[in-house]
């Protein structure tokens, strides 16, 4: 017994008992397979993906347009590091042959490529909409207004997003909304005022001509019943002639006289209202 402790004291002889316990374990592991090194599959799926990037396939299902049904992961990104290290494609490799493709800098607008139609512009933005929308600009530069020195994104902040005109501008009268003033102004031509179908109503005028509408709604005249675009027509400030209605209403003798009809009815929106008769001039007296 004190041999056998004096040869565990000795380090060769833990040693060597080390040895004759690890003789098997060694002797097993030589019989295991090798281990395969993980590998990708031969081709991804979306499925695949989703597994770790989860959230462009959730914005794509929201608002992902023709990449939603048309184009899979692999149509864009067409390969997985290590083995391909170029993932992120370029936007002109599947747009390309209109004005618009041919912008640079794709993502100072569409700034998530999975959502491509939710477009933020920055301040001054107005060259790449006109590659879209040319009759716009052309509708500015025909009837020049303050809108014509405005950049596109100073009312379209968002692509798609029509602004309403009172954002900016006070109606004409308390009662009116926003949708009122399309009824009048185009939105890209404000100052060709036009009115359609006589929508516009008498408080819309009388917000700036409340005289007239004033004195045509205290009138007893037939004119009272009438709105402010049945005489005033087609557009802004358009003054009509009494003839267009009521052709030659008096005797010849009597329009020679007084010659135009505001001789008389010179309150043109309270006909009733009559202008005193000039005197005849007297003559003056021959000299003697």
């Amino acid at each position: 017994m004190k041999v056998f402790v004096k040869f565990l004291s000795n380090g060769t002889g833990v040693l060597l008992l080390l040895g004759l316990f690890l003789l098997p374990v060694v002797g097993h592991a030589a019989t295991l397979p090798a281990t395969k090194p993980a590998t990708l599959p031969a081709t991804l799926l979306n499925t695949d993906c989703i597994k770790c990037h989860a959230q462009p396939p959730a914005d794509i299902e929201a608002k992902g347009l023709a990449h939603k049904t048309a184009v899979g992961c692999q149509d864009c990104h067409n390969g997985h590091p290590p083995v391909v290290r170029k993932i992120i494609p370029l936007c002109s490799q599947c747009h390309e042959g209109t004005p618009h493709f041919a912008l640079k800098n794709c993502l100072e607008c569409h700034r998530n490529p999975h959502t491509p139609k939710v477009i933020t512009y920055g301040k001054e933005v107005t060259e790449p909409c006109l590659t879209c929308h040319d009759s716009q600009i052309k509708q500015l530069r025909e009837a020049p207004s303050k809108h014509s020195k405005l950049f596109c994104s100073s009312c379209h902040d968002q692509h798609g997003k029509i602004p309403a005109c009172t954002q900016c501008h006070k109606p004409h009268a308390p009662e009116m909304t926003a949708g009122d003033c399309k009824k009048c102004h185009k939105a890209h031509m404000p100052k060709a005022v036009a009115y359609v179908n006589d929508q516009v109503k008498n408080a819309d005028c009388g917000a700036c001509h409340k005289q007239a509408l004033t004195q045509l709604s205290a009138s007893t005249f037939k004119h009272q019943s009438k709105s402010c675009t049945f005489c005033h027509a087609d557009k802004h400030k358009a003054v009509p002639t009494c003839q267009n209605c009521h052709g030659e209403p008096h005797p010849q003798p009597l329009l020679a006289k007084f010659g135009t009809c505001g001789a008389c009815h010179s309150v043109a929106h309270d006909l009733y209202k009559f202008a005193p008769a000039k005197k005849a001039a007297v003559p003056a007296p021959k000299a003697q």
